[in-house]
């Protein structure tokens, strides 16, 4: 399979115009909350909760992605499942173009999980072995009817062509797939229910990493032929950088920090979010992050510390951080940024050291340029 060019905001590779966007958001979360009960006993009663999701509230319009990061365990994957009602929420609130997802059954249930579809992390183990891909992709158009019976074959041909397979490849089982070329066919299953909204649980982490960034333009660039939105779920932080337009970064079951990507990346603000970009390996030793590596480990979510949930790791804790917890609040600086910490303003870098974190260098891009040539 041919390699695939970095592509430009605003471009689309096929030429095809973008779908119109709304000013509605495709998706919105509100005071999603799942704990789940650990039984013991002879007759199985719940003795404590694992607070897995504690309160997450966010939204995501048509064309954008949201990406939620955060160290393994923060619960990144379980609100994934959430938002599709894989497992239930314990309360809050999900609305799929306004409708609200959590009260819907049967058939509404049905239409609605037709508009919102999960890209798992294993391209080989979310798919059937026993099937063809013309099969698989066949089955949902059944599904949730979105094709006649007698336009099936021309629409998987169709969906395969989408995502940069050739139309003989319906033929094929996984195991005659790549890595690559099996993500791409979970890709095109997963638009094959005709989606809104695409949630993608950590879906380029098992693919080589110039394969990664053929399935990150793939998905970019289904997103402006047709107006997807996307929810995106990684642990990687240049992937996150390069493909999300919003960021949740999350810690022990709830944001500590959202607003938009390129603001986060450029100014953090909370010490666990600065902590988190620093470890990131960049190509130029100046810029190197100076924030110092996060010690110790995550508390247990079966007990969660008072106050704010960070404060066991965070060198810039004080008394009040150990005993009230912070809400997640804008900013007030306009910048659409909220945060989650008491002391931000206090040990946020100056202005001088953020304009020289964001300060390109023109040797870096030149040779940046070389190699996208």
């Amino acid at each position: 399979m041919s390699g695939v060019s970095p592509i430009e905001p605003g471009a689309s590779p096929s030429g095809a115009r973008p779908a119109a966007v709304s000013s509605r958001p495709a998706l919105a979360a509100e005071g999603l909350v799942k704990h789940f009960p650990i039984r013991t006993g002879v007759f199985g009663r719940a003795n404590a909760h694992v607070r897995a999701v504690d309160g997450v509230s966010f939204e995501v319009g048509a064309g954008r992605t949201f990406a939620i990061v955060g160290e393994s365990g923060c619960g990144k994957s379980t609100v994934a499942r959430l938002l599709l009602r894989l497992i239930e929420p314990d309360a809050g609130r999900i609305a799929l173009d306004g409708e609200d997802l959590r009260a819907a059954e049967g058939a509404v249930l049905r239409r609605l999980r037709g508009r919102i579809q999960l890209v798992f992390q294993d391209p080989y183990g979310s798919l059937n072995p026993r099937m063809t891909a013309g099969d698989m992709l066949a089955e949902p158009l059944m599904l949730h009817g979105t094709a006649e019976a007698s336009a099936r074959g021309a629409r998987v041909s169709e969906l395969l062509s989408q995502v940069g397979l050739r139309a003989d490849a319906a033929r094929r089982y996984p195991h005659e797939f790549s890595g690559g070329q099996r993500q791409r066919l979970a890709i095109a299953r997963a638009l094959a229910a005709g989606p809104r909204v695409i949630v993608c649980d950590e879906p380029v982490s098992a693919l080589d990493v110039s394969i990664q960034a053929q399935i990150l333009n793939l998905l970019a660039d289904l997103q402006r032929r047709l107006g997807l939105a996307y929810v995106f779920i990684s642990h990687d932080l240049a992937v996150v950088r390069q493909i999300a337009t919003d960021i949740g970064v999350m810690y022990l079951g709830r944001f500590v920090e959202t607003g938009p990507a390129a603001t986060v990346f450029a100014t953090p603000r909370h010490p666990y979010t600065r902590a988190l970009l620093s470890a990131v390996p960049v190509p130029d030793p100046a810029a190197r992050g100076r924030e110092p590596a996060i010690g110790g480990d995550v508390p247990s979510p079966l007990e969660p510390p008072p106050g704010c949930a960070f404060h066991t790791r965070c060198p810039h804790a004080d008394a009040r951080c150990r005993a009230e917890t912070p809400p997640l609040a804008p900013t007030g600086e306009g910048d659409g940024v909220a945060l989650a910490c008491w002391r931000w303003r206090e040990i946020a870098p100056p202005a001088s050291a953020r304009a020289a974190r964001t300060r390109p260098d023109p040797a870096l891009a030149r040779l940046q340029a070389a190699f996208a040539r």
